[in-house]
């Protein structure tokens, strides 16, 4: 364990997992239960649950699962060490400074922030330097102010491929915590390695979570010939790109009610220094259902703002595509009067770009407008093109008063009679309401499969010995729950009594923190299961609230277990009598 369990069990019943969760997620209780939408994928609707009873959540949807450590763990992508201090710092409670905790990854993840925020420093005091000139020249160039690149730590790496490293290694860093934070790269030219800086010649924007630790960097280039405009810290122990944000750290203190989700970091700045403290950038990639995940926790409205040219409509295609699997609401930005936030602002100023937003059109009308620039209104063949396209975009419409503005707004431009565009929409719903109905049937053979998934995976034999595993992890959750039951059954099952490997490793660990700490806790099995097994074991426990949890319900399935072993050839040698234990050891 990583601290003693006298602490864990009193942080546990501090951080409550019903207030942690509501910290994170809109929660609705049903009976024993609280569900809501998961917030690590992307659905509309809820297949997470919290279970009170056994400060456990499961997802039925994606299969993450766990108790309150793993929760914070998964959600603020941390180590367990990591989570455990962030638990214990949210409720008062003192961390243990003397826990026998083998801290390797824990300390790689530390060194790795320290080096980042070190790096950081160095950039952004290179950029009021001698060295800096040319990067502070290119910000105020681009219009940015001292209060805005000190706002975003924003810095210079100078010329030359040995200056972070040198001064990172004068600060007692190695090539190798270094090259694991990406902040040098390698090279084996003519069989010889060495290594460089991963940054030259470029401004540079740190990026930060939630807690302020610098995750990683993006460099632009400031000269035309450079082979690449950007260059980005690849993926960490403490950084994946396509989990974080840009400026989210600085967004979501934003009174303004929603968030703009630009292309570019550059964009970002601008608006933030124009006074649209609410924009935020992917890094590096196209939007992300993780990304889209996180928007969700922060907001209930976004604005895309992508660049005003075929990528950027592509971007916004496939942003809407992903983002429509949320709960969001959506707006694009007509980017008229420029092809970036950026220029526009300093063309036209912050007052036109607060009227692109006013005029942000949703989802439907943006298709529509897509719709109607790929079309010749003025001849015949363009107007029945147009309004085949509009009308299966109205088909989606789950609102007849939507369907109904919509269609007039259609026969008013177009001069088609309204019936005709409803009669059109009418046969376009019709023949998706039978692929919806496919889709449903299809999705509710399959609402259970993740954590089926998880079961199956972690216990390869279960498909083998269906009735022994079912009555396995009833008597498991059954346990798990019940410590007082557990105190009257331990001798009757043991876990060689088990069909399955799996779930005898399960009532093994159950066996063990009994005795040691008389309760169970998900958390107790860091370090001797996998997180994939972790999730399978959650998914167990989330059995609890259908189970009699009773002492007769337990021995009834030990009976099954029995039965099933021993029809399987597999039944214990303690369990035979002598005539059949001798048999074992006869030759055919």
């Amino acid at each position: 364990m990583a601290f003693s369990e006298e602490f864990l069990s009193e942080l546990r019943a501090r951080a409550d997992m019903e207030s942690v969760a509501s910290s994170y997620v809109t929660l609705k209780r049903r009976g024993r239960i609280l569900t809501g939408l998961c917030p690590f994928h992307n659905e509309k609707t809820p297949s997470f649950t919290v279970y009170p009873e056994t400060q456990s959540y499961y997802c039925f949807g994606c299969g993450n699962g766990g108790d309150v450590i793993t929760f914070v763990k998964n959600i603020e992508n941390l180590d367990y060490v990591e989570a455990v201090r962030l638990l214990a710092d949210r409720v008062g409670l003192a961390v243990p400074e003397d826990n026998r905790y083998d801290a390797g990854l824990y300390e790689r993840r530390r060194r790795m922030f320290e080096a980042n925020l070190l790096a950081a420093r160095y950039f952004y005091k290179t950029l009021y330097s001698e060295a800096g000139k040319a990067g502070l020249s290119y910000y105020h160039d681009r219009g940015l102010s001292d209060e805005i690149i000190r706002k975003f730590g924003l810095g210079f790496a100078p010329k030359g491929w040995e200056n972070l490293r040198r001064y990172l290694h004068e600060r007692g860093f190695s090539d190798q915590e270094l090259y694991e934070a990406n902040l040098i790269r390698k090279s084996d030219r003519g069989g010889k390695q060495s290594y460089y800086d991963a940054f030259s010649e470029r401004v540079m924007f740190p990026v930060l979570d939630l807690r302020g630790n610098v995750l990683a960097f993006s460099g632009r280039a400031i000269t035309k010939d450079a082979q690449r405009k950007y260059v980005n810290t690849s993926d960490t122990l403490v950084y994946k790109k396509g989990e974080n944000l840009f400026a989210l750290n600085l967004a979501r203190k934003s009174k303004a009610g929603n968030l703009i989700l630009c292309e570019g970091n550059m964009d970002v700045v601008a608006l933030h220094q124009a006074g649209f403290d609410n924009a935020v950038a992917g890094l590096g990639t196209a939007l992300t259902e993780q990304q889209a995940a996180l928007l969700a926790r922060y907001t209930s409205e976004v604005l895309l703002c992508y660049d005003n040219d075929e990528a950027g409509r592509k971007a916004v295609r496939r942003a809407l595509s992903i983002l429509e699997k949320t709960t969001l609401h959506v707006k694009v930005i007509q980017m008229q009067g420029g092809k970036d936030p950026d220029e526009i602002l300093k063309t036209h100023g912050p007052e036109r770009f607060r009227a692109l937003l006013q005029d942000a059109a949703n989802d439907i009308e943006y298709r529509i407008l897509q719709a109607r620039s790929a079309y010749d209104l003025s001849t015949s063949d363009g107007k029945a093109g147009f309004l085949t396209e509009a009308c299966k975009v109205l088909a989606d419409l789950k609102s007849p008063v939507e369907l109904d503005v919509y269609a007039s707004r259609l026969a008013e431009e177009t001069g088609v009679a309204k019936a005709a565009i409803l009669a059109q929409v009418k046969s376009l719903q019709k023949a998706g309401a039978k692929r919806r109905e496919r889709d449903l049937l299809r999705d509710a053979r399959t609402a259970a499969a993740p954590a089926q998934k998880a079961i199956d995976t972690a216990n390869p034999e279960r498909a083998r010995h269906l009735r022994a595993a079912r009555a396995e992890e009833t008597l498991l959750a059954s346990l798990m729950h019940n410590p007082d039951i557990f105190s009257q059954i331990k001798e009757e099952v043991k876990p060689g009594d088990f069909v399955t490997a799996f779930n005898g490793r399960v009532y093994a660990a159950v066996d063990e923190c009994m005795h040691a700490y008389g309760h169970f806790s998900l958390s107790m099995l860091e370090g001797r299961f996998t997180q994939a097994e972790c999730s399978a074991v959650a998914a167990i426990l989330a059995l609890v609230p259908n189970l009699a949890d009773t002492l007769q319900e337990c021995r009834d399935c030990i009976r099954v277990i029995r039965q099933e072993k021993e029809k399987a050839g597999l039944a214990s040698p303690s369990a035979l009598s002598d005539a059949d234990f001798l048999k074992l050891f006869r030759p055919d």
